[in-house]
């Protein structure tokens, strides 16, 4: 359960970090108040009005306003990340590794593993047959 917990934690957090550097542009196009198209990275396609006043303006007719809108909205995304760790003082150091070497020492095993080889075998057992027969000399 602890395992599940932990890895669904750290997607979380990954995903975050991933959503807060991310960076995006959304652009929308009105013709008069309705709106025509909405992009996301790209720019929105136009809805013909407008080369039509451009085609107005290059005959010397009557200029008029453009009824159509362009609207761009930028997310920016977080840019500064702290990647590395301040540098520690010394002093800092000399505690830490004096504690981790403390703390290894506390959880070492003082005794050596006797390690027997698998192909061994033990002598026989001789007993002693005085005190097998329970015979003493007295």
């Amino acid at each position: 359960m602890k395992q599940i917990f932990k890895k669904i934690s750290s997607l979380l957090l990954a995903c975050l970090v991933l959503m807060s550097t991310l960076s995006f542009t959304v652009g929308k196009h009105y013709c008069g108040r309705f709106l025509v198209d909405v992009s996301v990275y790209a720019k929105p396609k136009k809805c013909g009005m407008d080369m039509l006043n451009h085609s107005e303006k290059q005959v010397g007719e009557i200029i008029q306003k453009s009824c159509c809108k362009d609207e761009i909205i930028v997310v920016e995304g977080q840019n500064e990340l702290k990647n590395s760790l301040d540098p520690i003082e010394y002093t800092n150091q000399l505690f830490l590794v004096s504690y981790l070497y403390s703390l290894s020492s506390l959880f070492s095993l003082d005794e050596e593993r006797k390690l027997i080889p698998k192909e061994y075998s033990p002598p026989e057992r001789v007993q002693d047959i005085q005190i097998l027969y329970e015979t003493f000399l007295i």
